[in-house]
């Protein structure tokens, strides 16, 4: 019998994909394999169900499990310490390399636009997705499961063996005060859009008069975007 999840809804057809690779590489045999189906469904692919929520979920289980781990593993580091590193951790730039390495692209169902377009490689909806994958695993076996694929996963960056990809606003910070230009700091200019799907932009600035706009789902993502726009600029003008 097929173990569910309290927070997996039954539905009545629930289609399920080839993805015995994939699951060699998470090291998480799944008893419901359409849970990973739907992990791997962009909101594209135009099924009833993408995995935008399971998206959300795993976002919050891989920064619960991260976060644990790293307070386990540097008893003296303080919160600080522990939140850069986490953050680093968690990131876009992170996760989609993690979803490059276990060739996570190929099991995508994207619509045939977005394909065509390079979908299966753009680092958002790989990110996306390997959160989604995360949720998925922790559905089917609980928080043990989702504890074993993480460190699996991310054991290179947990041994430091590899270092995570610095965020836009930290790339941003370090090159503005070597250059002697100062903070940025970040003001949201407008939100948009209903409640369940929101657009913000947020202007990232610079003292001197040097801004940049950056437009996202959420405040962090836009001040992220805003601040990749700002540094591309300033570097093209050095």
């Amino acid at each position: 019998m097929v173990r569910r999840h309290p927070l997996w809804p039954t539905a009545a057809r629930r289609p399920v994909i080839a993805v015995d690779g994939l699951i060699q590489a998470l090291g998480h045999r799944f008893a419901d394999r359409a849970l990973l189906t739907r992990a791997l469904t962009h909101k594209s692919f135009g099924a009833e169900v993408s995995n935008e929520r399971l998206e959300f979920l795993g976002d919050r289980v891989l920064g619960m499990v991260i976060a644990e781990t790293l307070y386990a593993a540097h008893p003296g580091w303080e919160e600080g310490a522990l939140a850069v590193r986490l953050n680093g951790l968690v990131r876009r730039e992170t996760l989609s390399r993690i979803a490059e390495d276990i060739g996570l692209g190929r099991y995508l169902r994207l619509a045939k636009g977005e394909d065509e377009q390079g979908g299966r490689s753009k680092p958002a909806i790989l990110a996306d997705a390997m959160e989604a994958v995360i949720a998925a695993v922790y559905l089917d076996g609980g928080l043990p499961a989702a504890r074993g694929v993480v460190s699996r996963l991310w054991a290179d960056y947990f041994a430091n063996r590899i270092t995570p990809p610095k965020d836009a606003k930290t790339e941003l910070q370090e090159w503005s005060v070597a250059q002697g230009l100062g903070q940025p700091r970040y003001e949201t200019v407008d939100r948009s859009g209903p409640d369940h799907a929101p657009v913000f932009v947020v202007a990232a600035l610079l003292p001197g008069g040097h801004s940049a706009e950056g437009r996202g789902s959420s405040k962090r993502i836009a001040e992220q975007e805003a601040a990749k726009a700002l540094h591309d600029a300033l570097k093209a003008k050095a």
